[in-house]
């Protein structure tokens, strides 16, 4: 593959298109990005490493799904539809709660952390990673030359690149987290921007 795209340089405008357009439409914020970047800043970098990777693998399986034409599939069921819509709802609920209620990171003595399943299913749930994913690869698609496997080569990592830079940037506000009045105020922001 990497030999196709090296000995093609008429692709490399194409591939700048996708990465430029992924960036664009799969960063913007959502309930993964915002979720990412909300436990970040509560809970520190190191302790949502498990929580950002189970959203990762998720994301990634929705691109998976997308492009392997699934999604038109379960989307002909309207009763899943629905379930997934009302499953992610209630997660981002709990997400939310557990944000706005998080202690400052002085004041932390453990406690139940964001899980790597709890990412998962956010990422699996998440409607706005199949419009976003969805609308990336079709609308990258009126070029021609790349194909799906180029697509995914492509995608994964910028998927896997847009989580981690918003839970950096998530990680950056936890600092300001050690002062209980700064860490309840930045917490509740994240939980009403994660509803």
């Amino acid at each position: 593959m990497a030999g196709q795209v090296l000995s093609h340089p008429y692709l490399w405008p194409q591939l700048l298109v996708l990465v430029l357009v992924s960036a664009v439409v799969m960063g913007s914020p959502g309930p993964a990005t915002i979720s990412v970047t909300a436990v970040g800043a509560a809970f520190g970098l190191r302790d949502s490493l498990r929580y950002a990777s189970g959203i990762v693998l998720g994301t990634v399986a929705v691109l998976l799904v997308v492009t392997t034409g699934i999604t038109a599939m379960l989307a002909s069921v309207p009763k899943l539809t629905s379930l997934l819509a009302l499953a992610s709802a209630a997660y981002i609920l709990y997400l939310a709660f557990k944000i706005a209620t998080a202690p400052p990171l002085a004041a932390r003595t453990g406690g139940a952390l964001p899980t790597f399943l709890g990412g998962l299913l956010l990422a699996v749930a998440n409607p706005k990673a199949y419009v976003a994913i969805a609308a990336v690869f079709a609308g990258t698609s009126s070029a021609g030359e790349l194909d799906a496997s180029l697509k995914l080569a492509v995608l994964a990592p910028m998927i896997v690149a847009i989580h981690a830079l918003w839970l950096l940037a998530g990680a950056a506000f936890a600092r300001f987290l050690r002062k209980p009045l700064v860490s309840r105020i930045i917490n509740l922001t994240f939980a009403a921007t994660l509803v």
